[in-house]
């Protein structure tokens, strides 16, 4: 049986594999996902420059739970919507080192349907 704390290891190097291959810019930056077991968090991030440009979770529009396939779509349309409104349409996917399923799928799904290109 792997650990939780094992699970995480891996998923860490998984995602830093994936972070070799992919990168945000300007033009297109990143959209990363990270779950924990009770919420889901996104953010649009330009990593030649180092910052977040927008961000979403279940915390923060204060959904009943988070840790939902219902909940991750809303977070996909909410950043997906603050994304376009600052003139964002291109988006490079970063699923953080987990499987594309589930939350991470429905998210993807809700932001593409949103307006974002991925």
């Amino acid at each position: 049986m792997i650990t939780r704390n094992r699970r995480n290891e891996i998923r860490q190097r998984i995602h830093a594999r994936i972070r070799e291959k992919l990168s945000g810019t300007a033009e297109r930056p990143r959209l990363n996902v990270y779950r924990s077991l009770n919420h889901i968090y996104v953010q649009v991030v330009d990593d030649q420059k180092g910052e977040t440009l927008v961000s979403a979770s279940s915390l923060e529009l204060k959904l009943k739970s988070g840790g939902n396939v219902a909940a991750a779509k809303e977070i996909g349309k909410a950043v997906a919507e603050k994304a376009v409104a600052k003139g964002i349409k291109r988006v490079v996917f970063d699923r953080g080192g987990f499987l594309y399923h589930g939350r991470v799928k429905a998210l993807a799904d809700a932001a593409r349907e949103a307006g974002l290109e991925f």
